[in-house]
């Protein structure tokens, strides 16, 4: 699947991530905060949306760039900084339903780092339920006047652009009257709350978005009014095959760790990995990887083809995301004691992998969607 071309990229990425991330994760844990110019300094590098075109500050190369990326950063621990989100799943909106002035106008920053995206649906009441809602936009001449409240918002504290799925029609219910709308970070009305406290991905800036009489300019509109769930589904394919990629990696992350550690650590006399209940653990552990390298992988090249694989992919997150968090059990219970302590990285993994089967769709919903798919609901 990959080329040479692809190999000497996922060489040098990790070589950045080994060397510019890694080492500095704990003090950035504590902190609670990824320094805003590691932005600058991956986009220096290209490393942020390989996919664009070159006109629009990107180097044209293919989704495996991305998957390599996401990769790398699972591997290296660090999660929690969410280029993938901003890279793979929110910038190709703007690429897809952007005018010529849109894209001119906020892609190359996107690629330099000096444009950090987020996207904003999650309301405090909705959760994962779109057609719930609330935020409003209503036009008032030449402008958008936005009322509502965001949570749960990933990049929210550095974010220079927000993509506000809103309402655009008083009158519609459920998923229609939605519309996609983009905020600059100094518009006024639009301000940021704290900056949420988490189990996991502690690093990651995860914060409140409130909208005061927000006025947005009617240019700021993404795509068609009134047309936003529509997009929103339509994006969901990559989100998901981007987050299961992330979870697979760290799934295969925690296996290495802990079958170096299972074989340095002693008890009674021999290593932990040699009595038999370990050993079985760490085989079985070893089968369920592998079996989801096999589907994601299979899947990203179906992708890559732009095959529709909604259903597929729904499949893969629900089961590799639960699988990632089955072993990272395990592979806490191996280390012992000392698994638990934040001196250990499989402590880290442990906590930051809890949310994928919550986040780009619960591992509920994913089931709902194959049920459908099915005929079963």
């Amino acid at each position: 699947m990959y080329s040479e071309e692809h190999n000497i990229f996922r060489e040098s990425f990790r070589n950045f991530v080994r060397t510019e991330i890694t080492p500095h994760l704990d003090e950035w844990e504590g902190k609670g905060a990824i320094p805003r110019e590691l932005w600058n300094r991956m986009g220096a590098e290209w490393y942020l949306c390989p996919w664009l075109p070159e006109e629009y500050g990107g180097s044209g190369a293919d989704f495996l760039y991305s998957v390599i990326i996401a990769e790398e950063l699972a591997k290296g621990g660090a999660v929690s900084f969410m280029t993938a989100l901003h890279s793979d799943v929110i910038a190709p909106y703007i690429m897809r339903l952007g005018s010529d002035e849109q894209k001119r106008r906020w892609l190359p920053g996107t690629a330099s780092g000096e444009t950090v995206l987020a996207v904003a649906m999650t309301e405090p009441d909705t959760g994962s339920d779109l057609a719930g809602i609330k935020t409003r936009a209503e036009r008032d001449g030449d402008h958008y006047v936005i009322n509502g409240a965001k949570t749960f918002i990933t990049n929210g504290i550095y974010a220079d652009l927000v993509i506000v799925a809103c309402r655009t029609d008083r009158n519609a219910t459920g998923t229609k009257g939605l519309s996609l709308i983009c905020v600059e970070r100094d518009t006024p009305g639009f301000t940021r709350g704290r900056k949420l406290e988490k189990m996991g991905l502690r690093s990651s800036d995860t914060a409140e978005l409130f909208f005061d009489d927000c006025r947005v300019p009617v240019g700021n509109l993404l795509g068609e009014e009134n047309r936003g769930f529509y997009y929103l589904v339509e994006h969901l394919q990559q989100e998901r095959i981007v987050c299961t990629v992330q979870a697979q990696a760290m799934a295969e992350k925690m296996l290495e760790m802990t079958l170096e550690y299972t074989r340095e650590r002693k008890q009674f006399g021999k290593p932990i990995c040699s009595f038999q209940h370990n050993a079985f653990k760490l085989a079985e552990m070893a089968t369920d990887i592998q079996l989801g390298r096999c589907f994601i992988d299979s899947l990203v090249q179906k992708h890559l083809r732009q095959e529709n694989v909604v259903n597929e992919a729904s499949m893969a997150k629900a089961w590799i995301c639960e699988m990632a968090n089955r072993v990272a059990y395990q592979c806490v219970q191996l280390h012992g004691g000392y698994g638990f302590m934040d001196e250990y990285p499989i402590s880290r993994y442990y906590r930051d992998i809890r949310i994928f089967p919550i986040f780009a769709g619960t591992t509920e919903i994913m089931k709902q969607i194959v049920a459908k798919n099915m005929g079963l609901l």
